[in-house]
């Protein structure tokens, strides 16, 4: 059974668009054009948006309506995008944060030795 928003708080309604390829970490995922990524991503499985830059904790969609920050990735090469409220485009590609960056925290810490 395919969930997916059908109204957004913010957005309003979500008119379901063409199925089109996006990349998330490297791997080409679909979703609707115009849903938000976000909404995309968990119709795939994907739940983890960022790791906090302080505790390295997981975080993902909380408010979906753009006022925290828990939701945000790195979209077409460009950090802390509100994936709750940004619309998929064809091409897009979707990087895990980690802090501010698109790099895993393992190469902070291998540079910290």
């Amino acid at each position: 059974m395919e969930v997916r928003i059908k109204e957004h708080p913010i957005l309003g309604e979500v008119k379901k668009g063409r199925l089109v390829k996006f990349t998330h970490d490297g791997q080409v995922l679909e979703g609707y054009e115009g849903e938000p990524i976000a909404v995309a991503l968990k119709a795939a499985g994907v739940l983890v948006h960022r790791y906090t830059e302080k505790k390295h904790s997981p975080r993902g969609v909380f408010c979906a309506i753009g006022r925290c920050t828990d939701c945000v990735m790195i979209v077409n090469g460009e950090p802390n995008i509100r994936t709750c409220v940004t619309p998929l485009k064809e091409g897009m590609t979707v990087d895990t944060q980690y802090g501010t960056s698109d790099e895993p925290f393992v190469k902070e810490l291998k540079e910290a030795k």
